[in-house]
């Protein structure tokens, strides 16, 4: 599930009897693995694709889903970033070379790269700093909240950026690393281009930043184009065009694929497609660490699982390793945690759930005829929640309850936040925080008002404990914020998943050039053939 809005038609299914093996027998590849064919370009094009449009030119004060990535990242830059091929999240230069916080995680002192310099020509010092947050703060876009608290920013010298804060946050040096923080932008392209709507305009078929590629064609619906940018501070790079059509069907994609029409695929490939390139010797494939998790959203305000004691007793009986293995195989790791892979010490952070399927049984032989029909949820465009809602469908059946298998359309999804009218009892879809955080799964998830807190669950406690664990960052205060959720049994994460993509064998530096907290995207820059 990405955070932008996409429209897509909804779909309503029965579940059946056979519901499970239906869908495990349309999980499996092809007998004979596709031949892939492909040589090294010799013209210095690299091609790409998007499943879904980002739905907007790359403005990195607005995007906030997961494809687009792949043109913020590589466009675009900001202060620190994560280190790149590490399957641990951590802080490294970028436009900043140095930095510390003070005692409280208030104060932030940044040392910036020298030699830099934006697309349009102009220098990138310290005054450009301001310039981009203020810009962030005024186009009042999701990813604003990472700069709300700053006070003031102070410039000593060319090279050196004091950030003030109004309170402690923990957080404020990943929001300046994460894929969303903040990209430092042309203060010269910022005034001059202003018009009544802080550049948007402009951004639309331009762009404004210091990073290895520059935009040069940007046609919603139908593709996107960079080109190396000859000034970047980090020396030359082996491709210097990308291409990145919108091709709205993943068949055709791997088509193109094993014809050498495409050099990749880096996102959304399926249970299907990943069966047919995990063991193809005839390309490279990649599962490699990432923060998304795969959820089961149960809803707390209605029917059967409106007891907590029932929501429990489902977290028991879906049987949570069976369930990835059939749906994740090659792609993923079992969840022993509350949280994404790496943000919490794994001693600390543990998902205890036992297997059972009785106490869900007994529930089910009391309840009433109408509390036994269960609709269970999934995102139109995600044919793996499908699947888990299908496989799950057909246990609860065995159980004794009366399951629907339901899809729905992603703005449907948003549209329950603060108004569960529709919704289904559980739901089925993965989620990655903002950055290599807790505090940004933390509040995203968990908080009353969080932005994917769908069904609407909430926990006075752990509203309690956000503001202290986003202050002080201590690991403890988010372990119990993590068993706090699991015990509502309004989350429970099914599987870390991993990041797969599949590349022309020919590809170079593609575990490399990964940023773990940047789904369906690779650093460019670092790719050769």
């Amino acid at each position: 599930m990405t955070r932008a809005l996409f429209s897509r038609r909804g779909l309503r299914l029965l579940a059946l009897p056979m519901a499970a093996a239906f869908v495990l027998t349309a999980c499996g590849g092809s007998d004979e693995q596709p031949q892939v064919s492909s040589e090294a370009p010799t013209d210095g094009v690299l091609r790409l694709s998007f499943l879904q449009d980002p739905g907007q030119p790359p403005d990195p004060d607005i995007y906030y889903a997961g494809q687009g990535l792949i043109l913020t990242q590589n466009i675009y830059e900001g202060l620190l970033q994560y280190e790149l091929g590490t399957a641990e999240p951590v802080l490294a230069p970028a436009l900043a070379t140095e930095w510390s916080a003070s005692e409280d995680n208030r104060v932030f002192t940044l040392t910036l790269r020298e030699g830099v310099t934006f697309h349009d020509g102009t220098a990138f010092d310290s005054s450009a700093v301001k310039p981009s947050f203020d810009r962030r703060l005024a186009v009042g876009q999701g990813p604003a909240y990472m700069v709300s608290d700053v006070a003031s920013v102070e410039t000593p010298s060319p090279t050196e950026v004091v950030i003030t804060l109004t309170a402690p946050n923990s957080a404020f040096l990943d929001y300046l690393a994460s894929p969303y923080g903040p990209k430092m932008m042309s203060p010269t392209i910022l005034s001059e281009q202003a018009g009544d709507d802080f550049a948007q305009t402009y951004l639309q078929t331009h762009d404004a930043g210091t990073g290895p590629y520059t935009l040069t064609r940007a046609e919603v619906g139908q593709g996107y184009q960079m080109k190396a940018y000859d000034g970047w501070w980090g020396g030359d790079v082996h491709f210097t065009t990308v291409e990145l059509p919108v091709i709205t069907d993943l068949s055709t994609q791997q088509l193109m694929l094993n014809d050498g029409e495409l050099h990749a695929i880096l996102h959304d490939l399926n249970a299907p497609a990943v069966e047919d390139y995990l063991d193809n010797d005839q390309v490279a494939s990649y599962s490699l660490p990432s923060f998304m998790t795969e959820q089961m959203y149960v809803n707390p305000n209605t029917g059967l699982f409106a007891d907590v004691e029932a929501r429990r007793a489902l977290q028991q009986a879906i049987d949570i390793e069976t369930l990835r293995e059939q749906v994740f195989s090659g792609r993923s790791e079992e969840p022993t945690g509350n949280y994404p892979a790496g943000l919490l010490p794994a001693d600390i952070d543990v998902q205890e759930i036992e297997p059972d399927t009785a106490a869900l049984q007994e529930i089910a032989e009391s309840a009433s005829a109408e509390d036994k029909t269960v609709v269970l949820g999934y995102d139109t465009s995600q044919p793996d929640d499908q699947q888990l809602a299908n496989l799950v469908s057909a246990k609860l059946q065995g159980l004794g309850l009366t399951p629907e298998v339901q899809g729905y359309t992603t703005s449907e999804v948003f549209g329950w936040i603060g108004n569960q009218e529709g919704a289904p009892n559980a739901f089925f879809s993965s989620y990655w925080p903002d950055a290599a955080h807790p505090y940004t799964s933390a509040h995203i998830l968990y908080a009353e008002a969080g932005g994917l807190n769908y069904l609407g669950c909430s926990d006075p406690a752990i509203e309690e404990l956000l503001p202290s664990s986003l202050e002080t960052g201590d690991p403890a205060i988010f372990a119990e914020i993590g068993e706090l959720a699991t015990a509502t049994g309004c989350w429970t994460n099914l599987a870390y998943r991993k990041d797969f993509m599949v590349a022309q064998s020919w590809l170079q530096g593609v575990e490399e050039s990964k940023d773990i907290a940047a789904t369906m995207s690779l650093r460019i820059a670092g790719l050769s053939a």
